[in-house]
């Protein structure tokens, strides 16, 4: 059976354009992936903690991934975060404390890096934040939402079955006994004393003095400093240099940026397409608006 020329011609630039398409992919994978062991230059890896921390398990494979990397002599804990969960927030906090042992760890604080997100860096060898960044917040909190007197309203009663008299405790539709606000006073008592302890540990102060500004308040980067919660002013940047003079590296060293989402195939390929479309009916629409130009013009 005889091809047409034309169909032919057609899906043999289809198979190269397949294949360009396939290439520039590849190409860009090896280029997100990270170069821990290629050359022996002592590097600095940074670690990004984003957001309200809720999961541990994440950043403490990453921190336990540059403990074991012998190349990474520096580690960077870049913490942009509010806080978040007691749990999590503890577990990251004894990974950095034990990385220190082997890696110098620097904390970089971003935007703000309060509660949770403070506890963290406090592990850390040394704290560098923007005088602007939005820190402290050495305080526990537990809240809840009371429906009891909205439930009434609509006629819905909540009835409710439990193994002992505290299982409830934190229920929204009764109000709190007072004897259950003592319960979890203590609670909230320990926890942060855990805190104040982890901040004087770390930053080498003396509990007392820890004590006496963890009450939930809030400080500018530039304010911390002043109190000894912060080391010195200074961005990223300033952080990468003093994690490499901590660890002893010479010259400028070579830092591990956190690893970029790496598409996949079908994303990659969509994304091109949508690409060359838009260049596709932009380039059509000026040759449209110069014809129609040319047209009033005469």
């Amino acid at each position: 059976m005889k091809r047409h020329p034309f169909i032919t011609g057609f899906v043999f630039l289809l198979c190269i354009g397949i294949a360009f398409i396939l290439g520039l992919w590849a190409l860009g994978q090896m280029g997100l992936l990270e170069d821990i062991g290629v050359s022996s230059k002592a590097k600095v890896a940074v670690i990004d903690i984003e957001g309200v921390i809720t999961k541990s398990r994440p950043i403490i494979a990453k921190l336990n991934r540059y403990k074991d990397a012998e190349a990474v002599k520096a580690v960077i804990i870049r913490i942009d975060s509010p806080g978040g969960s007691v749990g999590p927030a503890q577990e990251i906090y004894e990974e950095v404390v034990k990385l220190r042992e082997q890696k110098s760890v620097v904390a970089s604080l971003g935007s703000v890096a309060a509660s949770g997100g403070y506890y963290i860096a406090s592990g850390a060898h040394k704290i560098i934040a923007n005088p602007g960044t939005i820190t402290g917040s050495i305080g526990v909190i537990i809240e809840f939402a009371n429906v009891e007197e909205l439930l009434g309203k609509i006629g819905l009663k909540s009835v409710v079955i439990k193994s002992g008299k505290y299982k409830d405790i934190l229920s929204p539709t009764r109000q709190i006994q007072a004897e259950e606000r003592q319960l979890l006073q203590g609670v909230i008592d320990s926890i942060h004393g855990q805190f104040i302890d982890a901040v004087a540990m770390g930053r080498d102060l003396p509990r007392e003095t820890v004590a006496v500004i963890a009450d939930g308040r809030i400080f500018s980067g530039e304010q911390a400093k002043n109190l000894g919660l912060v080391d010195e002013l200074g961005n990223l940047q300033d952080a990468i240099k003093i994690a490499a003079e901590l660890a002893g590296i010479e010259g400028r060293p070579h830092v591990l940026y956190p690893e970029k989402k790496r598409p996949s195939i079908w994303e990659f390929i969509i994304q091109e397409s949508l690409i060359k479309l838009q260049d596709t009916l932009s380039h059509n629409n000026l040759r449209a608006s110069y014809i129609l130009s040319s047209a009033n013009s005469q």
